[in-house]
């Protein structure tokens, strides 16, 4: 018998080996029991074992629901953890594995299996332990949770940390015509793509900004106001005017503020005015684009603000003042609106 294989496959297991592998090395099953007898190892599934006694690891656990459905690759959540991409919520609780979409399989607690078309060609085998490429696991994790905004924030977050792009997640949609929630996620990365990185920007993007007529952005944009390089969350060109969204986290801190106001001072001092924005606005964006448009108008801004719907509080004639004389936009748009 190879005991020198069986240690190095439970070494590049995190201590987790099934029953064919120890009869692949040349044990037996008496060589399994004596393990279980003198409790080296313990059962995690039927055929399963792991090197200690005791509550596996969360890795153990992956590793386990792996060998026991294998041929099988971690998915969704569980795909995301092994490419260190982690999600809101309890990600860890349940185990997602893919397997083919003609293999038969019991369910085990603690497991959830996807039954997959294809599954060969969406799988990294030479990861260990396999697992679902990094964009097919962000798309299948933002097609099936429960809020939009959960979807926004796994796509955003991931482009957002150079782990991915939009274009190449876009590429994976492309060849899954009948996704839920497909449309939404086309919407999404092409926002993405565009700079829109938070689920707040999108928000801004989609129910303010879009909605109620207000100039085209720039998306963060890189600038160097002092010493050291910033990004923009929305800035109108030629208008010298930013719009910073800061959601509930990022910007609590005490050292995020003084940074905060670093650069609100350095905006002020290149002539820009600087409007922070956060959820409790962005919620109301009717109020918002009213305030904003505001803002505008009075830095030069000759468009025209425009309702979202029918109880929208922004009228036809847009709630602006007018702007101030002799101050002109310093380009316009070719559809009239400055830039």
């Amino acid at each position: 018998m190879d005991l020198t294989g069986v240690g190095r496959t439970l070494a590049e297991q995190s201590g987790v080996i099934s029953r064919r592998q120890v009869l692949g090395r040349g044990g037996s099953d008496t060589f399994i029991e004596t393990r279980l007898r003198r409790r080296e190892w313990a059962i995690v599934h039927r055929g399963i074992y792991v090197d200690h006694t005791g509550e596996p690891r969360w890795q153990q656990r992956a590793w386990a629901a792996v060998l026991f459905y294998w041929p099988a690759a971690l998915s969704h959540e569980s795909s995301l953890e092994v490419h260190r991409i982690r999600t809101s919520g309890d990600h860890q609780a349940v185990i997602h594995v893919a397997v083919d979409q003609k293999r038969r399989v019991r369910a085990i607690e603690g497991v959830r299996v996807h039954r997959v078309t294809n599954l060969s060609a969406m799988v990294q085998p030479n990861r260990s332990p396999a697992r679902v490429r990094l964009e097919h696991s962000l798309i299948d994790v933002a097609s099936t949770t429960a809020r939009d905004e959960k979807a926004i924030a796994v796509l955003a977050d991931a482009c957002q940390s150079g782990r991915t792009t939009p274009a190449r997640l876009l590429d994976d949609l492309a060849d899954r015509p009948r996704l839920k929630r497909r449309r939404l996620l086309v919407e999404v990365l092409e926002d993405v793509a565009e700079g829109a990185y938070s689920v707040l920007e999108h928000r801004y993007l989609t129910r303010v900004e879009r909605p109620h007529g207000l100039p085209h952005a720039k998306r963060q944009r890189r600038v160097r106001p002092g010493r050291s390089a910033a990004y923009r969350d929305v800035e109108y060109l030629g208008l010298g005017c930013v719009v910073e969204l800061d959601g509930r986290l990022g910007h609590e801190e005490r050292l995020d503020q003084w940074n905060d106001m670093d650069r609100d001072i350095d905006s002020v001092v290149g002539g820009d005015i600087t409007m922070r924005l956060g959820w409790r606005h962005v919620l109301d964006p009717c109020r918002t684009a009213i305030a904003v448009g505001r803002l505008l108008a009075a830095r030069g801004w000759t468009g025209q603000l425009g309702p979202c719907s029918k109880r929208c509080p922004v009228h036809e004639k847009g709630d602006l003042p007018a702007p101030r004389p002799g101050r002109t936009p310093l380009f316009t748009r070719p559809d009239g609106l400055s830039a």
